[in-house]
């Protein structure tokens, strides 16, 4: 009995120490999202109150056309798409309708199949132009996005047009109609604009594909808007982002006529943060169409949890382990505070790990201590202390985050928000590891390369299913 009473007040003391470890993460992360949430509430009923209630909202109708109109060049990186890209395609085609744009797409030839479905849309419509990698795939998305950069100032040379702006997009993505005349409009005054971006809710996966929901509803609804406002950089999201062509030109000289960075996971954030760091202007704009919907992208992510893991893990490894060492901590104080939120998140994995040991932990010792072996600790004033305004924390972001949903999705997929937090966080901390193992392996090798997920492209009715309004 004494070796069992032993084993229990060890267990004891170590779920104290989890506690303590836990209750103190929680608790920074939580005052700072707190901070951040009420000067969002703040700018909110200002602008409600002194603009809005003056000026109406523009939306794509009444967005006055570009004083300068120039063509659009589209890059969509395209490595075993074959599913997707032919109908992407099409409705990009069909969206855009006569708007001055030309679509480079790049393939790789160890991948017949994208090639085929890819130039199967360009022979019927020359606005398409499939762009062949001189070597096999895959390798980094940046490492593709530059081979398609190359054939598009190749295409400038021969036929003596330059490309006002340069658009990214995924093959998997839904584009919406007025992307173009937007872009169009928007490059006059900035060298970066990002749309929102909102994940499609499948049927077949809410819980977690529906998690993506969740997270871009609060994260391009809010977050986005805030660094825009605070005068911090806006990162892109690498797809529904357009950049001014004069400004990649100039990234591209300075790197030897290779805009992008075939060494980062992560290529599509870091431009962002680098046209920032040039003095460059980027924006978040969120603007509805004439008949209210956002003007947005919108796209299927990752249905099971195994390629949800690697989805995030690959963000966690380019954005907040490598990102650290890339692009380090340069900027104003409202930078560095924004580039501390996008790499805590490994962090925060570690102390959500601690968070579930000590609350399991607890029911353990409950247990043990009706059998006799061990009574609870009891806790000092200041620990419950602690313990209640980490729980007030953790309800104002459940009630957040309930609330970006709902707004975006509707209640029903507002109310789920609330249990799929727990997805979000199983999903959080496995990724987090498995980042970890990739990026010392990184490190060590110093190879780089583009692990993808599979894709599937939205039939008619999913469209209508989970659309955001």
């Amino acid at each position: 009995m004494e070796f069992w009473g032993n084993i229990a007040g060890l267990g004891s003391a170590l779920q104290y120490e989890f506690l303590l470890f836990a209750l103190a993460g929680l608790l920074i992360g939580g005052i700072d999202d707190f901070f951040f949430d009420g000067i969002f509430l703040a700018r909110t009923a200002w602008r409600k109150m002194f603009i809005y209630s003056r000026h109406e909202r523009m939306n794509g109708d009444s967005l006055p056309p570009s004083a300068r109109p120039g063509p659009i060049a589209i890059f969509i990186p395209a490595w075993h798409e074959a599913a997707v890209i032919r109908p992407m395609l099409d409705t990009c085609l069909a969206r855009w309708g006569k708007g001055n744009f030309r679509i480079f797409v790049g393939v790789y030839p160890n991948d017949p199949e994208t090639i085929r479905e890819a130039s199967a849309v360009a022979e019927a419509d020359a606005r398409v132009r499939v762009v062949i990698l001189p070597h096999d795939g895959g390798t980094t998305k940046a490492d593709c996005l530059n081979h398609i950069w190359r054939a598009m100032t190749q295409f400038e040379a021969i036929h003596g047009r330059h490309f006002k702006a340069i658009v990214l997009h995924d093959a998997e993505d839904v584009v919406h109609a007025d992307e173009i005349r937007l872009f169009d409009a928007m490059i006059d005054r900035f060298d970066m604009v990002q749309l929102p971006v909102m994940p499609l809710i499948s049927p077949r996966s809410r819980w977690v594909a529906g998690h993506y929901a969740d997270e871009f509803a609060e994260a391009h609804g809010k977050h986005l808007a805030m660094r825009e406002a605070i005068g911090a950089a806006v990162p892109s999201a690498g797809v529904g982002c357009a950049f001014a062509r004069d400004m990649i030109g100039a990234i591209a000289r300075e790197r030897g006529g290779a805009p992008f960075d075939a060494d980062s996971l992560t290529e599509d954030y870091e431009i962002g943060l680098r046209i920032a760091e040039r003095k460059g202007r980027t924006a978040f704009v969120s603007m509805r169409d004439a008949s209210g919907q956002l003007i947005c992208v919108r796209e299927h992510f990752p249905e099971t949890l195994h390629d949800a893991v690697r989805q995030k893990a690959r963000w966690l490894a380019g954005i907040s382990l490598s990102g650290w060492d890339r692009l380090g901590w340069a900027g104003s104080w409202r930078e560095r505070w924004m580039r501390l939120h996008d790499r805590r998140t490994s962090l925060s994995a570690l102390v959500l790990f601690a968070a579930y040991c000590a609350t399991i932990g607890y029911g353990i010792a409950l247990v043990l201590a009706q059998l006799g072996l061990e009574p609870v600790r009891p806790m000092p004033h200041w620990l419950e202390t602690a313990l209640l305004i980490t729980a007030f924390l953790m309800l104002w972001r459940l009630i957040f985050r309930a609330y970006w949903t709902t707004k975006f999705y509707g209640w029903r997929e507002g109310i789920r928000a609330i249990p799929r937090v727990i997805v979000c966080n199983l999903v959080a901390m496995i990724a987090a590891r498995k980042a970890m193992t990739s990026y010392i392996k990184q490190l060590r090798s110093g190879h780089v390369v583009w692990e993808k997920t599979a894709h599937r492209f939205p039939g008619k009715a999913d469209l209508h299913d989970g659309t955001p309004a």
